[in-house]
């Protein structure tokens, strides 16, 4: 396995991997399922199911677009399941509630330690996320964790979707580093499958999402069940 003397830097995926996804996000959904359907209970649950959430636990599928797409992505799978919305006003009032979301984010473990932490250590950190680059700073600063963030980026900040690479390689050309550096560590395959794409050091896969051990496996180099979790595997990887 490789050394932690090789890493420089992490990039993390933020909602399900610092952030808990459902206590976050679980009211946001149902929100965004109601907007979708102009208040229509029965079109919402319909909607809702077809975009992610299980009708009957509330909980959100993994890899459904509500779990791992971005604004636009959402939108056009939102109308698709039924919304007579148009694409500009869903993606407005997605905006809108991502921002709800990002100011009442829950974090996952005590963030301001863990990165202060892995600061004092010498890493590097960044943020990488299919949610806007605006959302990703509010919550970054309602989780007090901004000092210690070196780079964030969303789906809008012009580097392409999650899984292509560019995230990961714009976090690398910002540090003066190369991919092999760097960790990346998500809940979700395509946080997983990006940092494939780029080269990653390692790919740290995170069982705190709405990823499962069945999906994230193929990909992951590491499994952990939580980022508070990550000390230690840094710990035994340099062992």
């Amino acid at each position: 396995m490789i050394k932690t003397n090789q890493i420089k830097a992490i990039l993390f995926d933020k909602d399900g991997t610092l952030v808990d996804f459902e206590a976050t996000w679980g009211s946001i959904n149902q929100q965004i399922g109601l907007m979708a359907a102009r208040g229509d209970a029965d079109l919402a649950i319909k909607i809702l199911e077809s975009c992610g959430v299980d009708a009957s636990t509330g909980k959100t599928r993994a890899e459904s677009p509500l779990a791992i797409a971005a604004a636009d992505e959402i939108a056009l799978a939102l109308i698709g399941a039924g919304s007579r919305l148009s694409k500009t006003d869903l993606i407005k009032e997605l905006h809108f509630l991502f921002a709800d979301a990002a100011r009442n984010a829950v974090p996952l473990a005590d963030l301001p330690v863990l990165f202060s932490s892995l600061r004092s250590a010498g890493y590097a950190i960044g943020i990488a996320s299919s949610d806007s680059s605006e959302a990703v700073l509010e919550t970054i600063s309602t989780l007090g964790i901004a000092s210690f963030v070196d780079f964030y980026c969303g789906y809008d900040s012009g580097f392409g979707p999650k899984p292509e690479p560019g995230m990961i390689n714009a976090f690398c050309n910002a540090l003066g580093l190369a991919p092999k550096e760097m960790i990346m560590v998500g809940d979700s395959t395509h946080d997983l499958a990006m940092g494939k794409a780029a080269g990653a050091g390692l790919s740290i896969g995170v069982l705190s999402g709405t990823g499962t051990p069945e999906t994230l496996t193929p990909l992951a180099d590491v499994l952990i069940a939580s980022v508070a979790d990550l000390a230690a595997i840094l710990g035994e990887m340099d062992r």
